[in-house]
């Protein structure tokens, strides 16, 4: 018997089918179902929840998902082995767990969960990312649009070293563009670490579990824009703004002013609204460049 349901223990399940953990599909699986069980609480009530897991693999947070009561879950799983596994877990709570075979990277979610919020619930994404892919993950979904997104909320293991990334303060060392663009779109929030001995095998670093819950209206600007700033500025993150910024233009100087910055800060030191200023002004040239260029090619 396991904590959470009459199912085998994981690591029964793991022997049955095979399921030595493989380094080159990033996995460590989480075997302790006081932890896979804390995980799915973290991501609140989930009654009438679609929740999208990625990388399941022998099922242990898919089984706290479907025990702590959510509606559906849709499970995207690379590995066939892991497939064959979830197929007795999807047994036990019949019509209410899918299982996609495929790479995550290849598959937009959204597709699997079409109508989910049509239906009036909601959909949450709640995983133990595979560390090889999570951030690649992790910026798909914060570029998505429109936005607010299809999804409510984010609940994600990453590596410690990720985490900090994504809620690090102006002016910490971990600050940097995912932070940017984490903090522009979502509140971010750090909720707990899970040792290395917790895995299977365990890895060589802490995890930890991150939320992202998504800004109904975050401050407006074009994504493709705040990118190009945020990759100019942190690019070279050591020089001030008026010479990283020269990557957009070769006098930086008007953009500076009209965003409100000061050309001697360095990137670490612009808080998300100096970022989203930024972006802003450089569209603003941009159109301003093209209709000088227009109007200079009309006739007379």
């Amino acid at each position: 018997m396991s904590a959470i349901d009459d199912l085998p223990p994981l690591r029964d399940v793991i022997r049955r089918h095979d399921l030595s953990a493989r380094k080159s599909l990033g996995q460590n699986f989480l075997l302790d179902l006081n932890l896979t069980g804390r995980i799915a609480r973290a991501a609140g009530p989930l009654a009438g929840v679609t929740v999208v897991e990625i990388g399941p693999g022998p099922g242990g947070l898919t089984r706290a998902l479907l025990a702590e009561g959510a509606g559906r879950v849709v499970a995207i799983e690379r590995d066939a082995r892991a497939v064959a596994a979830l197929a007795e877990v999807s047994a036990r709570y019949p019509g209410r767990l899918a299982v996609i075979e495929g790479d995550a990277l290849a598959i937009n979610p959204a597709t699997l969960v079409a109508g989910a919020e049509a239906g009036g619930g909601p959909v949450r994404i709640v995983a133990n990312l595979p560390y090889n892919i999570a951030t690649v993950l992790l910026i798909g979904w914060l570029s998505a649009e429109p936005w607010p997104p299809w999804f409510d909320r984010l609940v994600l293991m990453f590596q410690r070293e990720v985490a900090e990334r994504i809620v690090a303060p102006v002016g910490g060392k971990s600050y940097g563009r995912l932070a940017v663009l984490a903090q522009w779109r979502c509140e971010t929030k750090m909720l707990f670490d899970i040792a290395p001995s917790a895995f299977v095998p365990p890895p060589k670093v802490t995890s930890t579990v991150v939320q992202l819950v998504p800004r109904p209206a975050p401050l407006p600007c074009r994504l493709a824009a705040l990118e190009r700033v945020t990759a100019a500025a942190f690019g070279q993150r050591r020089k001030m703004l008026r010479q990283a910024l020269k990557a957009l233009a070769p006098d930086p100087l008007p953009l500076i002013a009209a965003a409100g910055l000061d050309p001697t800060a360095r990137a670490e030191t612009v808080p998300v609204d100096g970022f989203v200023a930024l972006a802003r002004a450089l569209d603003a040239s941009l159109h301003a460049a093209a209709d000088a260029s227009a109007l200079a090619e009309s006739p007379p």
